[in-house]
Parts: C-alpha cells; structure tokens; sequence
C-alpha cells in the first residue's frame, strides 16, 4: 500500500470540516427559506451532519494514531494536546447531534431552532479544532517533511517585514532601499519579489 506522509488524518480531516461546516450552514439558513426548498434543504443538512460524523470518527481515530506516533518536541506536544482536546469536544458535540436528529426524525418531530443554536455552537468549536490543527502543522511544522533549503539561483527570498523564511534569502523589494539598481545582481521580477540570478 502506497504511504501517507504522516498518515490518513490529514485526508479525512477535509471531509470532516467540509461536511459539517456544510450541515451547520444548511441547518442555520433552513428556517429562513419556504416550501419546498426548506425541506430539501433540510435532507441534504441532515445528510451532510450524518456523512460528516461517520468521516470525523475516521478523522478522530487517525487522529489519535498521529498524536501518538508522530516525531513532536514539548512545545508542539502541548499544540497537538490543545488540538486533541477541541477535537474531542468536537466529536462529542456532533455526534450527539447526529443521535438527536436520528431520533427526531423517526418520531417525526421537527427540529426546532434550539438544535440549530447547538449546531452554531458546534460549529463554533469545529473552525477551533481546525485552526489549532493549523498551528499544528503549519507553525509547529508537525507531521510534514522536512522543507528543503532554499538555495540556488533564483530560489531563495522573504515575504514581508525582512523575515526570512527561505534560509539564505534576501530581502524583499520594498523593503530593501539599498539595492544596487547599477548592477545586475538582483532583477525585481513580476511577482514584486527580488530574486539573485
């Protein structure tokens, strides 16, 4: 079988957020529209909220698997806590969600804008988990290989502020007054970015 770099989180988190984020936006705008869009949109919730939980408990459960396997130092350990912890609330909180409106249905009940205010919540709590699963990876740098160095001609810059994010780069147009426009050491290209040739 063909590896996953770390493993399958990072694949069935997407369907995690997309579902739910979809489920929580139908079940936030059914109470405003009429018959009889109002009651497909609400299947199409429903089914969205359903799908969404069977692929978090996957998501979860990779989850988990990468929490405990993936290389992390303590800083990154806490990150990764505080991620697990959201995640946590956010299985518990849809997946209750999920039984409610499963047994709603089957006894023909409608539900009503107190399950759409926890839907909200949820929701609320959902965009947490994925922004501290962000920080995660992109400011811990946790699960992903090692970047290369920028090095080479034309392949190392800095975006904004002088920080260098490229090892060994240079500076970025606007904030490097002194260049030397005598020279041909540095072209300014399209991209607003100066690059070493």
């Amino acid at each position: 079988m063909f590896e996953i770099i770390p493993n399958w989180h990072p694949i069935f988190v997407h369907f995690t957020v997309a579902l739910l984020s979809l489920a929580v936006g139908l079940f936030v705008l059914v109470p405003f529209m009429k018959s009889p869009l109002k009651e497909q949109w609400q299947i199409v919730a429903r089914w969205a909220l359903w799908f969404g939980v069977g692929f978090t408990l996957l998501t979860g459960l990779t989850g988990l698997y990468a929490y405990n396997s993936v290389a992390h130092d303590t800083p990154s350990h806490a990150a990764m806590t505080d991620h697990r912890n959201w995640a946590v609330a956010t299985i518990v909180l849809f997946f209750t969600l999920a039984v409610w409106s499963i047994v709603w249905i089957r006894q023909k009940k409608v539900l009503g804008m107190a399950f759409v205010v926890c839907m909200m919540v949820a929701g609320t709590v959902l965009a947490s988990t994925a922004w501290h699963g962000g920080e995660v990876v992109y400011r811990y740098g946790l699960g992903v290989m090692s970047l290369p160095q920028a090095e080479g001609e034309g392949h190392s810059h800095s975006h904004g502020g002088g920080r260098d994010h490229g090892g060994g780069g240079h500076e970025n147009a606007m904030d490097d007054m002194s260049m030397d426009f005598g020279g041909m050491d540095e072209v300014m290209s399209d991209d607003g970015h100066n690059h070493e040739h």
